[in-house]
């Protein structure tokens, strides 16, 4: 399993990082929008992708209406992992095509319950 995690954060990408590889999956990573864009480019779709919404550049919100516009990437699902806590910003995320929303501060154990109603652990 290939997962994406796109945060401008590195070390919010080192955690998420960690937690992915402990449950078996590969991991690429983009510091933005963009970046996680060319990282598709690159490697093709991933099974999953986190992404965080507050970034320079492009957004996590700007990545995901990206993403779902491309139907090479359908089959991929999409996580918000974020600090946007409002009720309608998660329905703006989940409008705009992500699959689920986990809030930080988040545990391994709610990383994992989101990735397996997402039906990818």
């Amino acid at each position: 399993m290939k997962a994406l995690v796109v945060d401008d954060s590195r070390t919010m990408r080192m955690v998420i990082g960690r937690i992915l590889r402990e449950l078996g999956f590969e991991i690429s990573e983009a510091g933005n929008g963009i970046e996680g864009l060319d990282r598709l480019k690159e490697t093709g779709a991933a099974d999953v992708a986190l992404v965080d919404w507050n970034m320079p550049e492009m957004t996590g919100l700007e990545f995901i209406q990206a993403v779902r516009s491309k139907p090479e990437y359908d089959s991929m699902k999409l996580m918000m992992v974020t600090t946007e806590s409002e009720m309608s910003q998660v329905a703006v995320a989940l409008e705009s095509g992500a699959n689920e929303y986990a809030m930080k501060p988040f545990t391994k154990e709610i990383i994992h319950d989101k990735l397996a109603l997402l039906g990818v652990v």
